[in-house]
């Protein structure tokens, strides 16, 4: 596929679910696994979301991002046809090379079955043709053999899983039907191969891993949110998000803090503040992001600065819109650098229209 095809995971979750029914509040249950790290078919949406960072040996800095997701098609349920597209697997992939000041990305769209796409739903195991993210024997292996670059990547836990919301159902807006089942497992530790235009380089680092399933739709007087995931040096982790009406208020938040060896505080809605301090704009789009930003947060204040300006993708050539989302790393209230992750951005360019 074209890299104008790119979606957000959160903007393909909203496109897709605009087309089903009117959504209903998630029960809650405990989440159980190894059975919730697999495919939830009779939800409408699902991703499985990696983003990190890494380093050669002799020290040049990349940031990567693998996500796969799952999108249920309502009109297709009751179809006797094995040709019918019950199911659609997305996948998206991208790479910041901070030396070289370049985003590259890519990605692959197919419909579940006769071994073309796939998504397990006993385990971790989502597949398009030669792109797969499985994990077994507790850890996880990306295989993105991509136009610009390939990423041969192992995850591994350092961490038990850490359950967002309200153990495991996170609300996404002020209606309760505006929620998720989610979990991330933080603090992984990064080994592998990633090439760059031909050239290999062997690099370790650290990343985050987010999983959703969903039949939510958002708010209708949200035309965006920023959304933060990152991994501190001292093993805490930070997880931070704000909805945005038009005038650029906060309509919903949320979050959470984990320090290492500890519970994790979840934060509520009215706890969770976001200030743009400086901001890029994309001569490509003329959107204006806000790439540093000052996030208060119950467990302390932090800012959010990206590494790299243009990390704009754009997907207006197709069914997409036009969105923020890069490797980014986190200060404290002091300015020292204490952690990193990604940042992401969308309904600068134009306000989502569902």
């Amino acid at each position: 596929m074209p890299a104008s095809f790119a979606l957000s995971r959160r903007g393909l979750l909203l496109a897709a679910l605009c087309a089903g029914p009117a959504a209903w509040a998630l029960p809650a249950r405990t989440l159980q696994f190894p059975r919730d790290f697999g495919s939830h078919p009779d939800l409408h949406t699902e991703w499985w979301y990696i983003t990190g960072h890494a380093k050669t040996a002799a020290g040049r800095e990349f940031g990567f991002q693998v996500t796969f997701f799952r999108s249920r098609v309502e009109a297709a349920q009751n179809m006797r046809s094995a040709f019918a597209a019950k199911n659609l697997v997305f996948a998206h992939a991208a790479v910041t090379d901070l030396e070289g000041r370049v985003l590259l990305h890519d990605q692959r769209i197919a419909r579940a079955g006769f071994g073309v796409a796939s998504a397990s739903e006993a385990d971790t195991d989502v597949r398009i043709r030669d792109w797969s993210l499985v994990r077994k024997d507790g850890s996880y292996s990306a295989r993105i053999p991509a136009g610009e670059f390939t990423l041969d990547l192992r995850f591994t836990p350092t961490q038990p899983v850490l359950l967002q919301g309200n153990a495991g159902l996170s609300r996404k807006g002020p209606d309760e039907a505006q929620a998720s089942y989610y979990y991330s497992e933080p603090q992984l530790k990064a080994q592998g191969k990633l090439t760059l235009k031909g050239q290999a380089f062997e690099v370790d680092g650290a990343a985050w891993l987010d999983h959703e399933w969903s039949e939510a739709l958002m708010h209708p007087e949200a035309v965006g949110w920023d959304w933060i995931g990152m991994n501190l040096d001292d093993g805490s982790t930070l997880t931070a998000f704000h909805l945005r009406r038009a005038d650029g208020s906060g309509l919903w938040a949320g979050g959470s803090f984990r320090p290492q060896g500890g519970a994790a505080r979840i934060f509520k809605n009215d706890e969770v503040h976001f200030e743009s301090v400086d901001s890029w704009t994309s001569p490509r789009t003329q959107a204006k992001y806000p790439t540093q930003w000052r996030v208060q947060t119950p467990s302390g204040n932090f800012v959010v600065r990206a590494l790299l300006n243009d990390q704009e993708l754009d997907s207006r050539g197709s069914t997409g819109g036009v969105y923020w989302e890069g490797l980014s790393e986190l200060l404290d209230d002091q300015g020292r650098r204490v952690g990193r992750g990604y940042l992401e951005m969308t309904g600068y360019a134009a306000p989502l229209r569902l």
